[in-house]
């Protein structure tokens, strides 16, 4: 796949010391995650995280939040108590 980047972005971000094919790839993943057509095991594969904790950091630093809700938290809490914790 080729992306044309207009000259002068491309000179801003590379003078920034920017790897522009990893931005292009860290933003476009990023974007499909948020609008839910990668999954987190599909954007940690696709990202060449070897960990949960690396893609944590990861959409952290990106201020992206897992959606974590009321039935989450009671899912655990059964977890939990089905192990005696």
């Amino acid at each position: 796949m080729t992306v044309e980047i207009p000259d002068n972005l491309a000179r801003s971000l590379h003078a920034a010391g920017a790897d522009i094919s990893r931005r292009v790839l860290e933003t476009l993943a990023l974007e499909e995650y948020k609008c839910g057509r990668l999954t987190e095991a599909e954007l940690r594969e696709a990202l060449g995280f070897e960990t949960r904790y690396e893609l944590d950091g990861f959409l952290k630093r990106h201020e992206v939040w897992l959606d974590y809700g009321e039935e989450d938290l009671a899912r655990e809490r059964a977890s939990l108590e089905r192990l005696g914790l």
